[in-house]
Parts: structure tokens; C-alpha cells; sequence
């Protein structure tokens, strides 16, 4: 059986991929100023001729912010979106945990692509026609759980469509059909894991692919869910606004393999918003070269990436993300001069066998400035281990280059969730 799903455009050279790129951007940009106030706002006094991908740096990034902003000024869905209402065919929420939800819809058109795009990634996980999957990602209005859905049926799978929560259901399908892989956040793989365990019930699972928030791509994680459950663990990636998915690793785990062909990468750094030189850190900026109904033209996504565009040992040519997303460049928590990120902290925090999968970095502010930062973890099991605490901070302070304080918590006292984990949590001080 063939490597790729779509062996034509996996596997393009350079050279084709971003002339097709560079066609589908023109296209893009032309239909979206005649077609969006917004855009002909955004851009206005511009020059609109894209000559070669790189112009695209010298248009303005879209923000969430700006999105919410402009949907709760022209409702329903703001002036971006490009396609007429008798097109829309889905409706679909961001699932952030704050804030007005910024909502997306997608044509039939739209659904086509973002099926093709996530069927590419499930079989460059492994899975097959024939197989059978535990769909754990939430179902309604949240995109992940409709996307694999459909995704799967396009690649022949048997779907078990059981959405977030429902641990028992979980368990009984399980033992009852026993799937080949598991779709769900990473929070929830554990959480199955750890029920998994104290059932004393076997896992049939052999792929797992995690996303919707951050987790897979740290090693302490990954080992723990596929120590828990028994599988081999894959990153997958994706946004409500832009996707759902469109990034996934291969079986080489070599990497996030973007897809290029309905989405345009750069990477800038977070303050000047200027590209960053390929293989540095920097915030992934989007733009869609497909989307009809909600298009986005460099979205500035908020989360930390390094990219590289040489071909992956898999074969496949489109732009990877060298070990996954590194964070989202709001989580930066900067204390007395050092700046790390919640994965940081997990991978510590999860090579611990001592402690649960659980933790919270709660940080207390003044006027914007953290004074004070608690990392907050849950013991294993209801026992004291002796030195567990001092030895857990001494770990972090080698880690982050600071020593923030610790208080470890008895099993349970922290909240598991099937959706996405808030890990930093800010209080101001009075």
C-alpha cells in the first residue's frame, strides 16, 4: 500500500509547491479585496502585486482580537468572511477559554479541503482503510471532533464517534471493538490512561493523535501517554479559525508536516513581527490559500514554532515544525529576569513517576509583574514522599533558570478535563 494519501502533492518538489502556492495567494488576495470591506480597509494604500511569497510579509498580520472585535461590530460573522450565505454550510466557534468566541464557516467546498487535509494526516499516522477509530474529540460546535469525522470516513475507517468526556463509554467501546486508534487532547489520552490503570483494563489502542492543546509534543508526555495507554503517540495540530488541522507527524516523528498547498507559513518574531531567519523560534503567522467562506490572510496565531522546509526522511516535501509547537507566546511567564514556558514545566513535572499527570503555574502579578510563581502538582498516589517537594524545585530551578516555589497537592485535588487544560493561571495583587 502506497506511503501517502495524496502522493502528487506530498511529495512535490520545492519549486512546484510554491509555484502553486504563489498562484493560489494571487488568486487569494485578488478575490478578497473585491469581495471584503474588511480586507480593503486593512489594505488600504497598499501594493497589492504579490511577485513572490516573501511580499506577503509587507501586509498586515489579523489578529483574534481583531476578529472578535469586528464580528461583534458586524454580526454574525464580521466583513472578512468572503462567501455568500447561501454557501455556508457549517457553523463553528473558537474554543478558547476566554473571551468572545470567534466564530468560523466553512462551504462545501471548505469541508472537501479540510477533510482531504486531515485524511492526509491520519494515514501519515498509520491508519488505514479498514481500521478502526475512537473519535475522543469533542463533537457540536467544537471543529475537531466533525473534522476527523469526516476525515475518516473519507479514508474508509470504522468511526466509533463518542466526542469528549464520556469515560465509561470510552472504556466499554474499547473492550467491546477493540480500535485501532484514539483521537483526543492530550489531557484526556491521560486521564483515559489513568482510568485505563485503575480498572485493570488492557489497552487495544496502537496510534494515538493528540492535539487541541499543547502535550504531545513534549517527551514526558508523550512517553506517559504511550506508557499509559500503550500506543504510539502522534502531535497534531490545528485552529478553529484556520483549520480545524492542518499539521500532523508522519511516522518518522520528524516533525509537524504543514499542509503548504492550502496554507502559506511564515514565522515572525513577537515583538517586531518581522520574519525570523528559517530554523529560529518565532510566532507562526497563517494565511489561508483555499478557504472560501472565513478566509485569513496572515493570522497571527500566537504560538511558538521553528520550521524547516528540507524534505522529512519520510519522503514528503511540505514544511515541518521541528518538534511541534513550543508554546503560545501569552504563556511566556518572565520571572526575575528568566522567561520559560508551561512545557517547561511539564516536561519536569512529568518525569516525576511520583506525580499524576496534573499540574498549574499559578503566577501572582503586580502591576503586570509577576512577583511571585507557584507551580502547583498532585501527588500519585495519597502518600508523602519525603524530600519529593524540595527535589521537585531544585529540578525546576536547573530547568528555568529561576526558583519558583512548589506545593504539591494530594491525588484528585486538581480538575482533569477533556478539552483543553488551562496550565497558567494569573492572579493580580490588590
Amino acid at each position: 500500500m502506497q506511503p501517502y494519501w495524496e502522493p502528487h502533492v506530498e511529495t512535490l518538489s520545492r519549486k512546484e509547491l510554491e509555484a502553486l502556492q504563489l498562484e493560489r495567494l494571487r488568486q487569494q488576495l485578488a478575490r478578497l479585496y473585491r469581495e471584503s470591506s474588511f480586507y480593503r480597509e486593512k489594505w488600504a494604500g497598499l501594493d497589492l502585486e504579490v511577485r513572490h511569497l516573501e511580499d506577503l510579509a509587507r501586509f498586515p498580520v489579523v489578529t483574534k482580537a481583531e476578529l472578535r472585535a469586528e464580528q461583534q461590530a458586524f454580526p454574525p460573522l464580521g466583513r472578512y468572511t468572503a462567501a455568500e450565505e447561501s454557501a455556508w454550510r457549517e457553523y463553528h466557534p473558537s474554543s478558547g477559554t476566554t473571551g468572545y468566541p470567534v466564530g468560523t464557516v466553512w462551504t462545501q467546498r471548505d469541508v472537501e479541503n479540510i477533510t482531504r487535509v486531515t485524511a492526509r494526516i491520519l494515514y501519515g499516522y498509520g491508519l488505514r482503510p479498514g481500521d478502526t477509530l475512537l473519535n475522543g474529540f469533542s463533537y457540536g460546535l467544537w471543529v475537531a471532533g466533525l473534522s476527523v469525522h469526516y476525515a475518516a470516513k473519507e479514508l474508509g475507517l470504522f468511526v466509533l464517534p463518542v466526542g469528549a468526556g464520556y469515560t465509561e463509554r470510552h472504556l466499554e467501546l474499547m473492550g467491546r471493538f477493540r480500535p485501532k486508534a484514539l483521537t483526543a487532547t492530550p489531557s484526556f489520552g491521560l486521564y483515559l490512561g489513568e482510568a485505563l490503570r485503575e480498572k485493570g483494563v488492557e489497552s487495544p489502542l496502537q496510534i494515538g493523535a493528540f492535539g487541541g492543546e499543547a502535550g504531545t509534543e513534549n517527551p514526558a508526555t508523550r512517553a506517559r501517554l504511550q506508557e499509559t495507554l500503550g500506543l504510539k503517540a502522534y502531535d497534531f495540530y490545528g485552529l478553529a479559525e484556520m483549520g480545524p488541522t492542518f499539521a500532523g507527524e508522519c511516522e518518522a516523528q520528524a516533525g509537524l508536516h504543514f499542509a503548504e498547498d492550502h496554507y502559506l507559513v511564515e514565522v515572525v518574531d513577537p515583538e517586531t513581527r518581522e520574519p525570523v531567519p528559517e530554523g529560529e523560534v518565532g510566532v507562526l503567522v497563517l494565511t489561508h490559500l483555499t478557504r472560501e467562506a472565513t478566509p485569513l490572510v496572515r493570522y497571527y496565531t500566537g504560538d511558538l514554532a521553528r520550521v524547516t522546509r528540507e524534505r522529512c526522511i519520510c519522503g514528503r516535501t511540505h514544511l515541518r515544525a521541528l518538534g511541534g509547537i513550543l508554546g503560545r507566546a501569552d504563556d511566556l511567564v518572565v520571572y526575575r529576569g528568566a522567561k520559560f514556558y508551561p512545557s517547561q514545566v511539564e516536561e519536569v513535572v512529568r518525569s516525576f513517576p511520583e506525580l499524576s499527570n496534573e499540574y498549574r503555574i499559578e503566577v501572582m502579578e503586580e502591576n503586570g509583574v509577576a512577583r511571585e510563581v507557584v507551580v502547583v502538582a498532585e501527588l500519585g498516589q495519597p502518600a508523602e514522599v519525603p524530600g519529593l517537594a524540595d527535589t521537585l524545585q531544585k529540578r525546576l530551578k536547573e530547568a528555568l533558570g529561576v526558583t519558583p516555589k512548589v506545593r504539591l497537592e494530594q491525588p484528585g485535588a486538581l480538575e482533569r478535563t477533556a478539552f483543553k487544560a488551562k496550565r497558567v493561571v494569573r492572579h493580580a495583587r490588590a
